[in-house]
C-alpha cells in the first residue's frame, strides 16, 4: 500500500509542535524603520485618495519592509508554512487606516481573492451571533469552536484588532506531519484521501443552487510537481457527500475523522494566543488551522475582531488540475461575487 503513496516527506513543513515552539525564526518582529515605512506608505496612499482595495504594491513602497516580507513569503512557501509578524498597534489607526495597511501589506505578500459571494478581499472574523451547526453557516461568524482545516486559496493571513475576553486562540498544525503519520500507520486511509470528495461550497458556489458543490472530488492530499499539497475541511467534507447523496461512510469516514483528530493532539497542534496587532500567515496547502471556542465581552468595541486576507502567491506551487479548482470558479479561483 505504501508504495502508492510519496515517501516520507522531510524539510521544515513537516514540524511538530514541540519543533515549531522551539524554533522562533517564523516569528518577525518589526522594527522601528520598518513601522516607520508603513506610515510613510499609508500617508501616501491617503494622499492620493485610493480607496481600499484601488492600489497594489508600486502605490504602497515598502524598501527595508519589502526585503523582510520576500523572507516571510518565502518561509511561508518553503519553509514552516507559518509566519508571525508583531508590531503593530491597532490602537493607533480607525479601522479604515488599518485596513488600508493591512491591505497595502497583503498586496505585497500575493494577489488577494474573494472570500464570500459578497466579494470581500478584507473579511471581519467575529461572532454575528449564528449557529455552526446550521445550514450553509460559515464557521467564522460564530463563536463555536472551528476544527482544523485550512481555506482553499494559498495563504490565510489573520490581523487582530481585539482578542476575545476568553478563549479564541489559534491551534495549527503540519499537515505535512500528519500524512506522514498516516503512512507510517494508517497507510489504508490515505487512498480515500488522495482520490479526494464533493466539498460542501455552503450556498456560495457559481450557481444559484444552495447545495452546490464542488463539480469534481477535490483530493485531500495532492501530490504534483514533487509538492505534497492538502486542501481539508471535514464539515465541508461531510456535509458535501451528504448533499450529493453519498454520505460518508467506513474507511473513508474514518479517513476525514483521523486527520482532524490527529491536528488536534498534543503531537502536532501549536497553540497560539493572539495579542492585538499580531499578524498570522498560513501556507494553507501544508498547515492546518482551528480555533476555539471563546466567549466575548459585552461592549461592542471590545468584540473579537480579525480582519482576514486571503492571497494566492505570485510564484506559489504549481497545483494538479483536480486540486486547484476548489470552488467551481477555475484554477486558485476566489468565491463566485454576486450581486444580490
Amino acid at each position: 500500500m505504501k508504495e502508492n503513496f510519496p515517501d516520507r516527506i522531510i524539510g521544515l513543513s513537516a514540524w511538530k509542535s514541540n519543533e515549531l515552539g522551539a524554533d522562533k525564526g517564523w516569528i518577525y518582529h518589526l522594527d522601528d524603520k520598518e513601522k516607520l515605512e508603513i506610515e510613510t506608505a499609508v500617508r501616501l496612499v491617503q494622499q492620493r485618495k485610493f480607496k481600499i482595495y484601488e492600489f497594489g504594491i508600486n502605490d504602497f513602497p515598502l524598501e527595508k519592509l519589502a526585503v523582510r516580507l520576500n523572507s516571510i513569503i518565502d518561509q511561508v512557501e518553503n519553509g514552516r508554512g507559518c509566519a508571525l509578524i508583531k508590531g503593530l498597534n491597532p490602537a493607533d489607526y480607525d479601522e479604515d487606516t488599518l485596513k488600508l495597511i493591512y491591505w497595502g501589506l497583503g498586496v505585497h505578500i500575493g494577489v488577494p481573492i474573494s472570500q464570500n459571494s459578497k466579494g470581500q478581499l478584507i473579511g471581519h472574523v467575529r461572532d454575528r451571533g449564528g449557529n455552526y451547526y446550521s445550514h450553509n453557516v460559515r464557521g467564522y461568524t460564530t463563536n463555536s469552536r472551528i476544527r482544523p482545516h485550512c481555506d482553499p486559496a494559498d495563504t490565510v493571513a489573520l490581523l487582530c484588532v481585539q482578542p476575545a475576553k476568553k478563549g479564541g486562540g489559534s491551534e495549527i498544525s503540519s499537515s505535512t506531519s500528519i500524512y506522514n503519520k498516516l503512512l507510517e500507520n494508517n497507510p489504508e486511509l490515505l487512498e480515500s484521501l488522495f482520490d479526494g470528495f464533493y466539498f460542501d461550497l455552503r450556498g456560495e458556489g457559481v450557481t444559484e443552487d444552495p447545495d452546490e458543490v464542488t463539480f469534481n472530488k477535490v483530493p485531500v492530499f495532492s501530490y504534483f510537481d514533487s509538492k505534497l499539497s492538502c486542501r481539508f475541511n471535514a464539515k465541508s467534507i461531510i456535509e458535501g457527500q451528504a448533499k450529493i447523496g453519498l454520505p460518508l461512510k467506513g474507511i473513508a469516514l474514518k479517513a476525514v475523522e483521523t486527520l482532524a483528530d490527529l491536528a488536534s493532539q498534543d503531537e502536532f497542534r501549536y497553540d497560539l494566543a493572539f495579542s492585538p496587532g499580531d499578524i498570522q500567515i498560513l501556507n494553507n496547502h501544508t498547515i492546518l488551522h482551528a480555533r476555539g471556542d471563546f466567549e466575548d465581552h459585552k461592549e461592542l468595541e471590545r468584540k473579537r475582531n480579525l480582519l482576514r486576507l486571503w492571497t494566492n502567491l505570485r510564484n506559489g506551487r504549481q497545483l494538479a488540475p483536480e486540486f486547484a479548482d476548489r470552488l467551481n470558479t477555475g484554477p486558485r479561483g476566489g468565491v463566485m461575487i454576486r450581486n444580490h
